[in-house]
């Protein structure tokens, strides 16, 4: 059973762009422009819960109640597939810093490798929206994560668009307190390859492959 932190989305849009970007005829202009869509729909789900206050506006024809922002929220893209996500969620989010971290998985150990970190000491922020398409091993979201929490930020949700189990269990396992908010759940991660031709270890299956060489044309 899913643990209740762990958000997967239902909606049909997401359901039908996934399929786009799990298809290897994609091209990846319309992989990028995918990847962008699908985030707007799942930030849409992970604001939900956010904080508001009331404010005044005048209409054409008379007052009117509304609502303002009430939280002071950051994105966080983990370099480099990461940066697909930023567009969509900053149409949505227009005030939201951009932090960029960079963080890439050793092919040998399966480990993650910090190696560049834009985050100010003592961001003035109540929330921090973490961004990467693919929670395979779970290794660059936690040590994003671990940075973030060294900055003091209060709250935390991480967005994806494809997880493996064994990704999510080892992000609620180091950070059981950060909400995870998914486009699909996948199946399972490769294992060690055993034969010249099989498929390197720790990718996502049945995933779509690298979310950064596709979406930079640079597989």
């Amino acid at each position: 059973m899913l643990s209740s932190r762990v958000h997967v989305s239902a909606h049909p849009l997401v359901s039908q762009k996934l399929t786009l970007l799990r298809d290897q005829a994609t091209p990846s202009p319309l992989f990028r422009r995918t990847v962008s869509e699908i985030s707007s729909l799942i930030a849409f789900e992970a604001t939900s819960d956010l904080a508001l206050t009331e404010t005044v506006v005048v209409t054409p024809l008379a007052q009117a109640r509304g609502a303002a922002m009430a939280e002071r929220i950051g994105l966080v893209p983990i370099l480099r597939a990461g940066l697909g996500m930023v567009d969509g969620i900053s149409q949505m989010l227009p005030e939201a810093p951009v932090w960029h971290i960079g963080v890439f998985r050793d092919h040998e150990t399966l480990r993650p490798v910090p190696y560049y970190n834009k985050l100010p000491a003592r961001p003035r922020l109540d929330l921090c929206l973490v961004l990467d398409p693919m929670l395979a091993t779970g290794g660059s979201a936690i040590a994003a994560i671990d940075m973030l929490k060294e900055c003091a930020i209060p709250r935390i949700k991480y967005l994806g668009i494809i997880a493996a189990p064994e990704g999510v269990q080892a992000l609620i396992e180091a950070h059981p307190d950060v909400d995870i908010y998914l486009g699909a759940l996948d199946d399972h991660l490769t294992p060690a390859p055993q034969k010249s031709g099989d498929p390197p270890e720790g990718y996502i299956v049945p995933g779509l492959g690298d979310a950064g060489d596709r979406q930079f044309g640079t597989a």
